[in-house]
């Protein structure tokens, strides 16, 4: 199966909405996870035994597994636990940069404003695990919600016969405080309202499959979340000075996480087109996972698109919103000016996604479905809660009681309008 181009101008309605209706797929299984989101909310640890011996073909001792994750950490190759470390120290060094600062402020004679932040007290963070091997997942979750001062950080991790130690290590460099080897819809519910043994949290985070996200959407309410991520996505914008191989490159990189992956590039260079479509064709071939990327390839959301201009181009990236976008081009920085709604931007031929997604320093838990229109990806922000703080001296509040009061009574509150013109009226007695 060849890679086509296809000119953006030509699309029809329905391609149009390939690429910008994208969503995680979560409704088809909805029903399914409400059944478990209530049976664990209701019956705990019997719940979730069953749920993940049912699920996952594992009957777990022990759910918390938190010193298994230390040994893990001793056991693994030492090359691994260096890595692990190196990209640990990353993502902490960015995120520390992100911490907010108190501060207040004089607004006018007597009116002083400000703002306090305060880090969540519980967090859960879910890590896709089970066979495979996440260790970033785990550093992107854990690592933010510490530097934030979170005291208490919880994460839930799949289980499987054997647990892959090096997802296991990562969460403890990430600085996790529990773990617990439970995965799926029945985690997240676990962390949302509590077991005999899960601790119930504030917060849950993280990615995960559809029954994962389709569990946040259920449990969002009682308990807060990020956001609901769907299949990875990246768009690349690139012109006639892009090295087509490289741009190829990160197309198939990203295909190869999911079938249902979105991966794009635009460019208004025809030859280009025409070699990225080639040279992905060609890569795909040696990849290991090709049945997958060539899947992704072939989506709805994916493609190859010429666009008449590089403005176009421009203008179907923003429109497009993706988790990641890169930007290869001789003009990068201009081009990043004209493009606001994105999780992550890789900019440069020497920039691939994959540094962001497990050592550059950013975060590579990033909104999809077009998110980035109205968010951004997981940060200290996402672990803290601010407080306005304010402080009015007797002249202060005399300078604003006029505005006040009036308002009050416009709006018939007059309760509010007293609570001022008392305070006034004890400041025109004292003098």
């Amino acid at each position: 199966m060849s890679v086509d181009v296809r000119k953006i101008a030509d699309l029809g309605p329905a391609e149009r909405a390939g690429f910008f209706d994208r969503d995680a797929g979560i409704e088809a299984v909805r029903s399914d996870v409400r059944g478990i989101v209530e049976r664990v909310r209701e019956e705990g640890d019997v719940a979730v035994r069953e749920f993940t011996s049912e699920f996952d073909g594992v009957e777990v001792g022990n759910l918390e597994i938190t010193d298994r994750c230390e040994r893990a950490y001793d056991e693994v190759d030492e090359e691994v636990r260096e890595a692990i470390e190196t990209a640990a120290a990353n993502v902490r060094e960015f995120h520390e940069a992100q911490v907010p600062e108190d501060w207040r402020e004089e607004f006018g004679p007597g009116r002083e404003l400000g703002r306090r932040f305060r880090p969540l007290e519980r967090v859960g963070v879910y890590v896709p695990g089970g066979t495979a091997a996440y260790p970033s997942s785990a550093i992107m979750g854990v690592v933010p919600a510490t530097v934030a001062g979170v005291d208490h950080v919880s994460v839930v991790t799949p289980p499987a016969e054997e647990v892959n130690p090096v997802t296991l290590a990562a969460i403890h460099a990430a600085g996790a405080d529990v773990v617990y080897s439970v995965g799926g819809a029945q985690a997240v519910a676990a962390l949302a309202y509590g077991t005999e043994t899960i601790t119930r949290v504030q917060k849950v985070v993280g990615p995960g499959n559809r029954w994962v996200t389709a569990a946040k959407a259920e449990v969002r309410g009682d308990v807060e979340i990020d956001f609901l991520a769907g299949p990875s996505e990246v768009a690349v914008v690139a012109d006639e000075t892009a090295d087509p191989g490289l741009v190829a490159a990160e197309l198939v990189a990203q295909a190869e996480h999911d079938p249902s992956a979105s991966v794009v590039a635009v460019t208004d260079d025809a030859e280009t087109a025409e070699a990225v479509a080639e040279a992905a064709d060609e890569q795909a071939s040696a990849r290991e996972r090709e049945e997958v990327i060539r899947e992704a390839l072939a989506n709805d959301a994916s493609g190859v698109l010429l666009a008449r201009s590089m403005s176009e181009a421009i203008l179907f990236a923003e429109e497009y919103a993706p988790e990641h976008l890169s930007i290869v081009a001789d003009d990068d920085e201009s081009i990043l000016e004209r493009i606001d709604s994105a999780g992550s931007v890789f900019l440069g031929p020497h920039t691939p996604v994959a540094a962001g997604d497990y050592a550059s320093g950013t975060n590579h838990v990033l909104p999809t479905n077009g998110g980035a229109h109205v968010t951004g990806g997981l940060s200290v922000e996402t672990f803290v809660r601010s407080t306005t703080v304010q402080r009015l001296s007797s002249e202060g509040l005399a300078d604003l009681g006029e505005t006040i009061t009036t308002l009050a009574d416009a709006e018939g509150l007059e309760a509010h309008a007293e609570s001022v013109r008392i305070r006034l009226k004890g400041r025109e007695e004292d003098h």
